[in-house]
């Protein structure tokens, strides 16, 4: 299951957008690469919703407050629906920059999971907003905060060398919690940004040794 990132959360740096859907979303493209393996994709709360229901949202949804426990536990409840629709008994799960945090989240309240991947993602928001000096997600959770739960999931996270979105700065806080011997395995990709250029590299099978350290 693949689960998108914030979306268009913002304007600009002082001004929330009034609809997070995203504009390029990456994580479909990334899930319709999966080929003959069962794949599924779940956009964000508040994400390709007409606007009678996003109505219902605050901006905080996909601002301050996007990892929050009520997310979490929509995008739980939408992981269950999706599992009960294909029959599945395990799941994988993949999340794109932000939707790399909904997916630990997730991941660290089931026992169904058997791995978590991150693309360009966002593990610990705190060191996140201090490495790039943004303000600070006060509204909500922080995977780095349940790493002994997550600690025996096999897990894979990629990271664009040249991300100035994330990097390494949405994810050393994460991988410092673990102990030697257990902290998962990151795969450094020099020449790819936030966005660029995952889709031509998967599905993560298909991610080439030669360019990744």
């Amino acid at each position: 299951m693949y689960i998108e990132g914030d979306g268009r959360a913002w304007l600009d740096p002082r001004t929330p957008a009034s609809d997070p859907t995203p504009l390029d979303p990456l994580a479909l493209r990334l899930a319709l690469k999966e080929g003959q393996a069962v794949s599924a994709y779940l956009a964000r709360p508040c994400q390709y919703v007409p606007d009678s229901i996003r109505a219902q949202c605050s901006a905080a949804d996909w601002t301050q407050a996007r990892f929050s426990e009520e997310i979490v536990d929509a995008m739980n409840l939408a992981v269950d629906a999706m599992k009960q629709r294909f029959g599945a008994r395990s799941i994988r799960l993949v999340g794109y920059s932000g939707g790399a945090a909904v997916a630990a989240l997730v991941a660290a309240r089931r026992q169904d999971v058997v791995q978590l991947v991150s693309v360009a993602g966002v593990l610990d928001h705190v060191g996140w907003a201090q490495g790039l000096e943004v303000s600070p997600l006060s509204g909500s959770l922080n995977p780095a905060d349940y790493w002994q739960v997550l600690q025996h999931l096999p897990q894979r996270h990629f990271v664009g060398g040249r991300d100035r979105q994330t990097g390494m700065h949405g994810i050393a806080g994460y991988l410092a919690r673990f102990p030697p011997g257990l902290a998962p395995e990151v795969v450094v990709i020099d020449d790819f940004d936030h966005a660029c250029c995952w889709e031509a590299a998967w599905p993560i099978s298909s991610v080439s040794s030669d360019s990744a350290r």
